[in-house]
């Protein structure tokens, strides 16, 4: 009970204060989990840090639901994704109710939230790049991810790349090598394992048929959640387009709710999936945003907690790291995707909006100012080019 509650309190001071993104998330875990608290050593921690990056979901969620399962079991990861996640799920939802009153559309300062998104996913743009695409082939591969999924933009068209990709990468980069051990250990058996994977392809699979039989709004909205939680590889950006074609298009919400909700996201510390609770609660109202939550965690709960006894063989695999290889590369062209149709296309109009999004973007890239600044910027910046 004294491990839980101390993973409790720490977590939740991370989920109060972890601004910056996952890798930024990344180097506060390392700072008071490593550092501080010695809860493992150096060499664990980069290999649950692999782990992770290596699934898709939210990566630094899983690495702290990782290091609560080391620290007391199951119910220790449940304890620190609490912690770290439901400070930004409770303000995005407050967020999203307050907005109910708004005609969105035409208030200037959910105007100047898009711009933040123009320049935060640039941002990512341009890391996601330079890290996953830095030769010709990779490069190669995001162009077709690129290209296919602007050209035919339906919800199937992403797992598709993403699929392709993975066969290319495995044809492409199955000679990779790996010089690197591992020496993981954790407190859950194979069969426990086993019974998490089960559950997260078993949903995969049933919830769209669930969707179609039954025609329940709670049921379509899980399943739209769980699914874009399951397909996310690269970090929170990349969910962004796997939602907005899950919700804006079906008329769940209007396209600059969505927008708006995602520069606010920008603002709250912890995970950007809580972005998920905003979508929720616009939808459904704060019942929506907590079901929201669950459904696009729970696939990253299932995947850490099914793949952690079996981590050492498969990334000694150099046939499965060549086919992530391809994933990661596709999801760099998805981004790109994504950010023209929806992000430019709905929010650049004139050349006002062009220069105010490049000063954020300086902001935030280049004075490395930290995001809640660049976010109120933008939303008082926003309100003042509606008034010319």
């Amino acid at each position: 009970m004294k491990n839980l509650l101390e993973i409790l309190f720490v977590s939740t001071r991370l989920g109060l204060t972890s601004f910056g993104g996952p890798v930024a998330h990344l180097g506060y875990f390392h700072e008071e989990y490593i550092r501080r608290r010695k809860w493992m050593d150096e060499k664990t921690y980069a290999d649950l840090v692999a782990l992770c990056q290596f699934l898709p979901g939210p990566a630094s969620s899983q690495v702290g639901i990782g290091i609560g399962v080391m620290r007391a079991g199951v119910l220790g990861g449940i304890v620190s994704f609490l912690g770290f996640t439901l400070p930004s799920v409770i303000a995005l939802i407050l967020f999203a109710v307050i907005l109910q009153g708004f005609n969105i559309g035409t208030v200037g300062w959910i105007h100047g939230l898009k711009l933040v998104a123009v320049a935060v996913v640039a941002h990512a743009i341009l890391g996601m790049a330079q890290k996953l695409t830095p030769d010709l082939k990779r490069k190669s591969l995001a162009l077709f991810a690129l290209v296919g999924t602007l050209l035919w933009q339906t919800a199937f068209t992403q797992v598709g790349v993403i699929l392709i990709a993975a066969i290319f990468g495995f044809i492409l980069f199955k000679n990779q090598t790996d010089n690197e051990t591992t020496n993981l250990q954790f407190p859950i058996s194979r069969k426990f394992a086993v019974f998490c994977l089960t559950l997260f392809f078993g949903l995969l699979l049933l919830l769209p048929i669930l969707r179609e039989v039954t025609s329940l709004e709670w049921i379509a909205m899980f399943d739209s959640f769980y699914r874009s939680g399951s397909l996310v590889f690269g970090g929170g950006h990349v969910v962004l387009p796997l939602l907005e074609r899950e919700f804006v298009p079906t008329g769940w919400l209007s396209e600059e709710a969505f927008l708006a909700g995602y520069g606010a996201a920008q603002a709250v510390p912890g995970p950007l999936f809580t972005f998920a609770a905003y979508l929720g609660a616009v939808i459904n109202g704060w019942q929506g945003g907590l079901l929201a939550t669950v459904a696009i965690f729970l696939p990253a709960f299932l995947l850490i907690l099914g793949t952690l006894p079996f981590w050492d063989s498969v990334r000694r695999n150099p046939k499965i790291r060549g086919a992530l290889m391809g994933v990661n590369a596709a999801v760099v062209g998805i981004l790109i995707s994504a950010f023209y149709h929806p992000i430019w296309t709905s929010t650049v109009y004139a050349p006002i909006d062009f220069a105010f999004a490049a000063i954020l973007f300086s902001m935030l890239v280049y004075w490395k100012l930290p995001p809640w600044i660049v976010v109120v910027t933008g939303a008082i910046g926003g309100a003042a080019i509606s008034l010319f």
